[in-house]
């Protein structure tokens, strides 16, 4: 289960996807950067979790819609009718209207459970500081969501472990 072609950065040593199709994203094409790629000993781990991202449908974010909008509202707590960033959304299925999607989904390898987890950092109009981080296990669902933090699952951000299937907190 092939990715196509793997650009590597020799300044910096990160590799990169050429332009895959993301079916969900409305068949945009985005690179991947595949975090300690070179050195993994098990890439079609990548592969396969790249393969599962870009053949998900437009479920994988009605699915979660509910815990975005949870995300909305406890921003909304912070700011006033008079602040920039504030916007009313009055259903859960409407914040993906004020969601721009990312430039560049990140693989990388978890150490406490060796799979392979694709975070993807998207800006959203409700939180400009932080955004809306997205990340998807195995690259089959969406396991963690809300403002970027770079971890890739809530008992990582909170050092609880009774947080690992906790998809927003």
């Amino acid at each position: 289960m092939s990715v196509g072609t793997i650009n590597v950065d020799d300044s910096s040593d990160e590799c990169f996807t050429a332009p895959i199709r993301v079916a969900f994203l409305d068949n945009e094409e985005y690179e991947f950067l595949l975090e300690d790629y070179i050195d993994d000993s098990s890439k079609e781990d990548f592969h396969k979790a790249i393969n599962n991202f870009i053949n998900l449908d437009k479920s994988v974010l009605n699915d979660v819609s509910e815990f975005v909008y949870q995300y909305y509202l406890k921003t909304l707590n912070y700011l006033s009718p008079e602040d920039d960033w504030y916007i009313e959304i009055e259903k859960p299925k409407d914040v993906w209207q004020f969601v721009q999607f990312g430039c560049e989904p990140v693989a990388s390898r978890r150490d406490e459970d060796n799979r392979i987890y694709i975070s993807f950092a998207c800006n959203c109009d409700w939180e400009r500081e932080h955004g809306l981080q997205l990340v998807f296990k195995d690259g089959s669902y969406i396991n963690k969501l809300g403002g970027y933090d770079g971890h890739l699952t809530n008992s990582d951000a909170f050092g609880d472990e009774s947080l690992e299937d906790v998809i927003y907190k």
